[in-house]
């Protein structure tokens, strides 16, 4: 990666080659951030089965075009996978009542309003959670960055604070792992568990403040702060892909809204 010399891309120390993506990660993400807000959009405007279902298929027929490992998939959307029995439980318990009841608990019921209900919430969640994490699984956050600052127009010192941010969360990982090396070295890191991870946490809050208080120095001192139009090393182009993301997107909603129509489920 080549060192930009305009003030609104910093050169990032340790940071590895950009690899330029082709096909669909080569799509501005500002492009993907947009269609899936859409697509969200058109499914929370209806709590139906039917709608849900069919995007949640269009998603898993469209899924291999990623080109994504299993494996990955499955680890990435594993919180969004926890989340939906959680969120199914819930409103089967809480939701609203009608239609024959199966049991009544007192502070919980559950009826066929509430299983359809709990039901249609977790395909809507499956349906909005896949396509949210398994298009940003290779969005690169300086992309990201170019595109909220170009395209959408954002405030400069917010985007480029959040790349910052961004891009010290990695070491964190390094982090704990070479206090947990230096512990052990000192030989404190047999016993308490608990004790020393609480005492590992705060060290590592230490070093996470130290290091963001020398990098807002920085960031300062080349201008970061500096009132005025920035220039961009890399810019950000919302073209042909990018329209074209974004009516998928959105048409898998808008297809899933029509089917829902036509079958006589959608409930506005």
């Amino acid at each position: 990666m080549t060192v930009p010399t305009t003030p609104a891309s910093p050169s990032w120390r340790g940071e590895p080659p950009v690899r330029r993506a082709r096909g669909v990660h080569a799509v501005q993400p500002v492009a993907v951030l947009l269609g899936v807000l859409g697509l969200g959009i058109c499914l929370v405007l209806s709590l139906d089965v039917v709608s849900a279902a069919v995007a949640l298929v269009i998603e898993l027929a469209l899924l291999p075009l990623l080109r994504i490992p299993v494996r990955t998939l499955l680890l990435r959307t594993s919180p969004v996978l926890l989340a939906v029995p959680l969120t199914g439980l819930s409103i089967a318990l809480y939701g609203r009542a009608s239609g024959r009841e199966w049991f009544d608990l007192g502070f919980a019921h559950v009826t066929d309003g509430s299983l359809v209900l709990a039901l249609a919430t977790m395909l809507r969640v499956l349906a909005v959670g896949i396509p949210s994490v398994a298009l940003f699984i290779r969005v690169d956050p300086t992309d990201l960055a170019d595109g909220l600052g170009q395209v959408l127009r954002l405030p400069a010192r917010f985007v480029l604070g959040a790349l910052a941010a961004i891009r010290m969360m990695t070491l964190l990982g390094e982090d704990w792992r070479q206090l947990g090396m230096a512990r052990r070295a000192r030989g404190v890191a047999d016993t308490g568990r608990l004790r020393r991870g609480a005492s590992m946490a705060f060290a590592l809050l230490v070093v996470a403040l130290r290091r963001a208080t020398t990098l807002a120095v920085a960031m300062e001192s080349r201008g970061f702060g500096a009132p005025g139009t920035r220039t961009w090393a890399r810019p950000a182009r919302f073209g042909g892909r990018e329209w074209a993301t974004v009516a998928a997107l959105v048409g898998i909603g808008l297809v899933s809204i029509a089917v829902a129509v036509a079958m006589g489920t959608w409930r506005a």
